[in-house]
C-alpha cells in the first residue's frame, strides 16, 4: 500500500500539528512542517488547500458608501463656523491655491469625521461582523461562546452583553449564571429565543428564523405575540411574514450547523439545498441549467472556507460543471459523466 495515500485533505485537516503550522503558533511544528513540505512537493497543492481552509480567506476591507459619506459630510457642516469673506481683492494666484487648501480641507475634515461619526454612533454598541465565506470564534463578556457563520452580524449592547440581535447564522454555547438565573436573548427578525443555559442554532436565512435546539430548554416569543418551547433534537421554523410555524424533529438529513468545523457536512440532501448554502454564505446566485439538476442528491463533508474548493468537491461529487461569472454560479451537466 502506497503510504502517500494517507496524505489527503482530511489527513491534515485534523491533524493539531499542522493546524499549529498553519496558523504559525508553534516554532517546533513550524520548523516540523516546512522541513516535511521542503522532501514532499507532490502534496504541495493538498497543503496549501489545507492551509486556506485552517486560516480562512482574507477580504479587501469594506469602505463606506455614498450615501455614508454625504451623511457624515453634513455632519462635519454642522461644526463648520463660516468666516465672513474679507472684502478686498486677493491675486488670482492665492485665491487658486486657497481653493484648493480649502477642499483638501473639506475632504480631510470628511474622513475624519466618518471616523468619529462612526465612532460616536458606536461607542455603546458591540458589534461582529464576518466577511464572505468567514467563520469565527467568539467568547461573549458573559462567557457565552458564538460561532458566526459566513455573511452573518450580531450586535449588542455592551452594557448588556446577554441581549444579542442576528443577522446570518450562528451556533450558541449559552454560559449559565445559577446564582442570579440571569437570561439570555437573541432577537432576529422573527422571533425572540429566551434562554438560561443551553446549546442552539439560529439560522436567519429564507425570509424566516429556523432555530434548533441540541441541549437544554428554550422559549422562543414569535412576533406575533405567541410563545413556544423547544425540547433537545427539535427544529422551529417561523416567518413573519407568512405567519407560519413548524415543528419538526432534526434527523441525518436536515442541514443545520453542520458549518461550524469548516465542512459542509450533508446525507442525501438534494444539490439545490447545498446551493442555497453557498448563495447565503458567498453572497452568490445559483442558476440551473435544468430542473433535474436542482434534485441531485449528494453526501458527504465539503471544505466551505474555500469558495473553489467548495465547488470543486460539489462537481465531483454529483458530477455537474459549475461556472462562476461575477457573482453568478451556474450549474450545469458535465458531458463528461
Amino acid at each position: 500500500m502506497n503510504n502517500n495515500n494517507k496524505f489527503d485533505l482530511d489527513y491534515f485537516l485534523s491533524d493539531a500539528s499542522f493546524k499549529n503550522w498553519a496558523k504559525g503558533l508553534n516554532k517546533n511544528d513550524i520548523a516540523y512542517w516546512n522541513n516535511w513540505i521542503q522532501y514532499n512537493p507532490a502534496h504541495i497543492e493538498t497543503v496549501e488547500n489545507a492551509k486556506s481552509i485552517i486560516i480562512g480567506i482574507n477580504f479587501d476591507q469594506q469602505h463606506p458608501s455614498n450615501e455614508k459619506v454625504n451623511e457624515a459630510f453634513a455632519y462635519v457642516l454642522t461644526k463648520i463656523k463660516l468666516e465672513p469673506t474679507p472684502k478686498k481683492i486677493l491675486k488670482k494666484t492665492h485665491t487658486v491655491n486657497s481653493s484648493l487648501l480649502t477642499a483638501a480641507a473639506a475632504v480631510l475634515l470628511v474622513l475624519i469625521s466618518w471616523t468619529s461619526y462612526s465612532f460616536l454612533n458606536n461607542e455603546t454598541t458591540t458589534i461582529h461582523k464576518t466577511n464572505f465565506g468567514e467563520i469565527i470564534d467568539l467568547k461573549l463578556p458573559d462567557g457565552t461562546s458564538v460561532v458566526l457563520n459566513g455573511n452573518s452580524e450580531i450586535w449588542y449592547e455592551k452594557d448588556n452583553p446577554r441581549l444579542i440581535n442576528l443577522k446570518g447564522e450562528a451556533y450558541f454555547k449559552v454560559k449559565s449564571i445559577p446564582s442570579t438565573n440571569a437570561k439570555f436573548w437573541v432577537i432576529t427578525e422573527d422571533l425572540k429565543v429566551e434562554v438560561l443555559g443551553t446549546q442552539f442554532h439560529v439560522n436567519t436565512r429564507k425570509q424566516k428564523t429556523n432555530v434548533v435546539l441540541d441541549e437544554g430548554s428554550i422559549h422562543l416569543e414569535l412576533k406575533n405575540g405567541e410563545v413556544t418551547k423547544m425540547i433537545p433534537g427539535e427544529m422551529v421554523s417561523f416567518s413573519n411574514e407568512s405567519k407560519k410555524l413548524t415543528h419538526k424533529k432534526v434527523d441525518v438529513k436536515t442541514p443545520y450547523a453542520l458549518w461550524r468545523g469548516g465542512t459542509y457536512a450533508f446525507n442525501e440532501i438534494s444539490l439545490k439545498e447545498v446551493m442555497f448554502n453557498l448563495e447565503a454564505t458567498y453572497g452568490l446566485e445559483v442558476e440551473y441549467e435544468n430542473e433535474k439538476i436542482k434534485n441531485l442528491p449528494l453526501s458527504g463533508g465539503i471544505p466551505n472556507q474555500n469558495l473553489q474548493i467548495c465547488i470543486a468537491a460539489i462537481e465531483k461529487a454529483t458530477g455537474t460543471r459549475i461556472i462562476k461569472k461575477g457573482k453568478i454560479l451556474r450549474v450545469q451537466e458535465n458531458p463528461i459523466y
